[in-house]
């Protein structure tokens, strides 16, 4: 049966998500079972700390691939300039401000619908990075974000300045 064929159900990742990453696209990859039971649902790797230049291409392409993002959920303390919403592709997003610590990020898809990324430094190695986001996605991960980063050498260096 392809993939049109089969119905969307509420809180499920899709089956193929994984694309090549083309410039000004963002580097995201969400795990790609259907169950969702690992810890994340993905991870994150922006390239700056300016979160209205990394932030749409995220959205963007996690509307592609989930449905309408209403809110995400961020450190105030991690990001630069954190704004309370974004108009991304003629969407308002509501910005959220939470101690979650500069290695999380939280989506809201619809009303209620939640997903946790792990964020990547952006001063992560491209190897470190894609360890990082290779381990998050993993359905049977069991760690937290920050160990998933001490593990995979990101380490636990502060915000860029």
């Amino acid at each position: 049966m392809p993939d049109s064929d089969i119905p969307r159900v509420h809180k499920l990742l899709p089956d193929t998500l994984h694309q090549l990453v083309r410039p000004g696209m963002a580097v995201v990859r969400l795990e790609t079972t259907h169950e969702r039971q690992g810890v994340l649902d993905g991870a994150w790797w922006p390239r700056s700390r300016d979160i209205a230049a990394e932030l749409p291409a995220l959205i963007t392409a996690l509307t592609e691939h989930l449905g309408p993002v209403t809110r995400i959920g961020l450190d105030a303390a991690a990001w630069e300039r954190l704004p309370t919403r974004l108009i991304v592709d003629d969407h308002v997003v509501h910005i959220d401000s939470f101690p979650v610590g500069d290695d999380t990020v939280l989506v809201t898809r619809g009303d209620q619908d939640l997903f946790s990324l792990l964020v990547v430094p952006p001063h992560a190695t491209p190897e470190a990075a894609s360890a990082a986001m290779t381990e998050a996605v993993r359905a049977d991960n069991v760690s937290q974000a920050a160990q998933i980063l001490i593990d995979t050498g990101t380490g636990e260096v502060g915000p860029e300045t």
